[in-house]
C-alpha cells in the first residue's frame, strides 16, 4: 500500500519515491504527496520526474493496491526512483477551502444542530449542502460568525484516535451520510481549537489566519428544506 504523506504533513510539496506498480491507468508508488480524490476534495495534480523525463499527474485516486496516479504518457517502470512535485498553489487553495468548510459547518451545527448533507471543495469556491429552511440573511449571519473565528486565528490540529474512543463523541461525524464509519479502523480528527472537531481524511492549513475571510456567493434552493451554500475566500499573497 502507498504511504500517504499528506495525511501526516499537508505542506510537503516535493519528495522522492519508488514505482511499485505500472498499469494501463497509471502508476502506484511506495509513498506519495498526491492527495487521492475523496470526501468532496479533488485530487492533486502535478509532476513525476525521472531524470530529464517529466510525466504530468492528472488524477490520483484510491485503489485496492494503493494510490493510483494517472499520468499523461507511458515510460515509467517498476523499481524506478522518481521525484514527485504537486501543484502547490492549487493544493494550498484546496487546503484553505477545506478548513473553511469545516469552520462554516461547525458554526451552522452549533446554531441549528444540522449536519452537512453534501459538499464539493474547490480551489476558487466551495459549495455545501444543508437540510435547512433558512434565508440568505441567516446564512450571512453564519458567515459573519465564521469570520469572527477567522479573526481569532484559531489553530488547526490533526491527530488520530482509536475508533472505539472516537465513537464516544458522535459530534465528530458531521456528515449526514455515515456509512463510511463502518469501514474505519481508526479515526483521523481535524480540530479547529475552540469550535470544532471532525473526522476527516483531507488536507488542511495550520490556522484560520491562513484561511482568511469567507464571502457568501449565493444560496440555492435544492428541494424542500435543502439549501446549497456557495462561498469564496480572499486571495492571499504568500
Amino acid at each position: 500500500m502507498t504511504h500517504q504523506l499528506y495525511l501526516e504533513d499537508a505542506y510537503i510539496k516535493e519528495t522522492d519515491a519508488t514505482i511499485t506498480h505500472v498499469g494501463d491507468e497509471g502508476v502506484i508508488l511506495d509513498k506519495t504527496i498526491f492527495y487521492a480524490e475523496g470526501g468532496g476534495q479533488p485530487s492533486d495534480i502535478g509532476m513525476i520526474t525521472k531524470g530529464d523525463e517529466k510525466y504530468q499527474v492528472t488524477l490520483a485516486k484510491k485503489s485496492p493496491e494503493g494510490i493510483l496516479h494517472h499520468i499523461d504518457k507511458p515510460g515509467l517502470q517498476i523499481g524506478d526512483r522518481v521525484h514527485l512535485c504537486i501543484d502547490w498553489q492549487r493544493r494550498y487553495a484546496l487546503m484553505r477551502y477545506h478548513t473553511a468548510a469545516h469552520l462554516l459547518s461547525a458554526v451552522i451545527y452549533k446554531e441549528t444542530q444540522c449536519e452537512t448533507t453534501g459538499n464539493q471543495i474547490g480551489s476558487d469556491k466551495t459549495r455545501m449542502d444543508f437540510s435547512l429552511d433558512i434565508s440568505k440573511e441567516q446564512v450571512e449571519s453564519f458567515i459573519t460568525k465564521a469570520n469572527e473565528w477567522v479573526a481569532k486565528d484559531a489553530k488547526v490540529k490533526v491527530y488520530v484516535l482509536p475508533k472505539e474512543e472516537a465513537m464516544k463523541d458522535p459530534t465528530l461525524f458531521k456528515l449526514a451520510i455515515k456509512e463510511y464509519i463502518e469501514r474505519l479502523k481508526e479515526v483521523r480528527v481535524v480540530e479547529i481549537e475552540g469550535i470544532d472537531k471532525q473526522a476527516d481524511g483531507g488536507t488542511h492549513v495550520h490556522s484560520l489566519k491562513e484561511v482568511g475571510p469567507l464571502k457568501l456567493e449565493r444560496v440555492d434552493n435544492k428541494g424542500k428544506n435543502n439549501k446549497r451554500v456557495y462561498f469564496t475566500l480572499e486571495v492571499l499573497h504568500e
